[in-house]
């Protein structure tokens, strides 16, 4: 052993015979405080979640500012209900939560109001609520509370989260619809635009110059919804324009000629033409 490491050894009070050394120790020191430091840092409270909200109408016959309004609300209600409802130990428990005032300051008078969340039950929630209202001046200005509400936070999340929840389902379901749909027809498209066919440049189905009978209809479009249901000796008269005479030789060749247009004034015109 070398005179360095002589110099960094020590005994071991408590083991006759142990040694080790200084490095050593203070690396044990050091892993040990890293270890308390964790330790610490998983202490200490968390905030409570607020299930009730005070709102509190304010009417001041003067000019005031919040912090006024604030101060007069923890002073005038200290002592009044006893320690285990006094405002201020209140909060350092965070059993209440933050007291805001929202106030708006017009011809000298002061009107606003006053938020107070509270995670207590109802029944002591409705003790500081109530607590507010004996409160008559604001420095030295006359001043009259008045409790408008009492709301269940909960209550309003929950149903914030039912019309939202709602909203995404309607949203998902429509989606899923629409995919549903556009699958189904790229599959269909299958059978309309194989079995669709040109004749003089009229959309038609498969099966119109061999048919003994007849379907006219107004737009390619007909021809391919009645593909879809199986029909195939439709053939479109394109639009309400002129009627072409090769229609017309189709036409007179058929034992039956069937006409289906729309009502509007495009269809009676069609027809009249035919």
């Amino acid at each position: 052993m070398v005179a360095s490491d002589v110099d960094n050894l020590v005994v071991d009070p408590t083991h006759r015979g142990c040694v080790q050394t200084r490095r050593e120790n203070q690396m044990g020191r050091n892993n040990s405080n890293r270890g308390g430091g964790n330790s610490n840092r998983g202490g200490g409270g968390k905030g409570k979640a607020m299930k009730y909200e005070i709102r509190a109408d304010i009417k001041v016959n003067g000019t005031v500012q919040r912090k006024d309004i604030i101060g007069a609300i923890m002073g005038q209600t200290e002592g009044l209900l006893g320690d285990d409802l006094e405002l201020r130990k209140l909060q350092r428990t965070a059993r209440v939560g933050h007291v805001d005032v929202e106030m708006d300051t017009k011809n000298g008078k002061v009107h606003g109001t006053i938020i107070i969340p509270s995670s207590m039950d109802n029944v002591e929630t409705a003790i500081i609520a109530s607590s507010l209202e004996t409160i008559d001046r604001i420095g030295p200005c006359n001043a009259i509370i008045k409790v408008v509400a009492i709301s269940d936070i909960r209550a309003t999340k929950r149903t914030a989260v039912v019309d939202r929840a709602k909203e995404l389902l309607l949203t998902l379901v429509n989606s899923g619809e629409a995919a549903s749909k556009t699958v189904i027809e790229e599959v269909r498209s299958v059978l309309t635009v194989g079995t669709a066919k040109s004749f003089h440049g009229l959309t038609c189905g498969p099966n119109v110059e061999s048919s003994t009978s007849l379907i006219i209809v107004e737009g390619r479009n007909d021809v391919r919804n009645l593909l879809n249901c199986g029909v195939k000796n439709a053939i479109s008269a394109d639009g309400s324009g002129n009627i072409k005479q090769e229609l017309i030789d189709l036409a007179n060749g058929k034992e039956s000629v069937t006409v289906a247009i729309d009502g509007d004034r495009g269809g009676e015109m069609l027809f009249m033409q035919l």
